[in-house]
């Protein structure tokens, strides 16, 4: 496995991390918001991982980047409160609140920065040592 193997491993995590986090900062600003209708309100939204493995000539695996798939709705239950002064209640008075659990994207948050931030040391240490590299070269 080269250095460029490496980078585009990093950067694929870094871009996957990237849409996770974007994902967790649509669902928090929209946590509580609310509807007329369950079929309106906002639902959760995660996004779906998978391995794309970089196979080698010989028919082994040298490493493997992450792609996203998809984000997909949550099928958690929406919140229905009974609310009959509400401008969004409906005929029965109720109104729809959506799906989001902040304290569970907060903790999706810290995880998706962290594995960020580890990616980009991993960048910062292949950098470091393509530089020794490089000096190597000159002595």
């Amino acid at each position: 496995m080269g250095f460029r193997d490496i980078a585009q491993i990093a950067g694929s995590a870094m871009t996957a991390q990237t849409i996770r986090l974007n994902t967790v900062a649509s669902n928090l600003a929209n946590a509580d918001s609310s509807a007329k209708t369950e079929d309106q309100v906002y639902r959760a939204r995660q996004p779906v991982f998978a391995t794309v493995y970089s196979p080698t000539g010989e028919g082994d695996v040298a490493g493997a980047r992450v792609q996203v798939m998809d984000v997909v709705e949550s099928r958690e239950p929406v919140k229905k409160r009974y609310e009959p002064n509400s401008p969004l209640a409906d005929a029965d008075g109720n109104v729809f609140y959506s799906n989001v659990d902040p304290v569970a994207e907060m903790t999706d948050m810290l995880s998706a920065s962290r594995a960020f931030s580890t990616n980009v040391e991993v960048l910062s240490r292949l950098n470091a040592m393509q530089q020794d590299l490089l000096k190597l070269g000159q002595s």
